[in-house]
């Protein structure tokens, strides 16, 4: 198994790739969440290469709160701030687009940007930790379903896992909704 950081670069390389050859769709993260209408959900705003969710996102805006991620700071678990498709965004924390005002809210759902996953929920972020430790948080307050949103092209079984990453409980790509093995 290869470290992270290698790992990484493998993973970026891959999903540069397939982000460019794409026709992304948020056709089957749409799917998905019709069956949660209404349920606090988070997304992400996308950044360079990442697949993005926001046409899934606007969709479900219209039948339930929908939050994105704040970086508060270094160490500590994201919060995250009501997001409407027509909010007005800011530059956040490494470059991110947030929201410049609102409420803050709890998720229910988080839609997870990520650089690889496996067959069994497995991911590999970006190395802050932030996801882990927002994930662990939520878990511990009430059941919090993580679904990962990548292209196919970033499945990777080899993943350098730890202890202390959060698995994902559904993974859904540009392809299809892979429902992770049990380990």
């Amino acid at each position: 198994m290869m470290d992270k950081t290698a790992a990484r670069q493998a993973a970026f390389a891959r999903r540069k790739k397939a982000h460019a050859d794409a026709k992304a769709s948020a056709g089957y993260l749409s799917e998905v969440l019709a069956g949660y209408r209404g349920v606090p959900l988070a997304g992400y705003m996308p950044m360079r290469t990442e697949i993005n969710p926001l046409p899934a996102m606007d969709e479900a805006a219209a039948h339930g709160p929908i939050g994105v991620p704040v970086i508060i700071a270094d160490g500590q678990p994201l919060q995250f701030r009501l997001w409407e498709p027509d909010s007005t965004m800011v530059k956040g924390a490494f470059g991110a687009q947030i929201p410049e005002t609102g409420a803050w809210m709890q998720p229910e759902i988080v839609i997870v940007p990520l650089v690889a996953f496996d067959s069994h929920g497995g991911r590999l972020g970006y190395g802050g930790g932030f996801y882990d430790r927002t994930l662990e948080q939520l878990r511990a307050q009430r059941p919090t379903m993580a679904i990962g949103f990548a292209y196919a092209a970033q499945e990777d079984s080899a993943l350098p896992l730890e202890p202390t990453d959060q698995p994902l409980d559904l993974i859904v790509t540009e392809k299809g909704i892979i429902t992770p093995d049990s380990r």
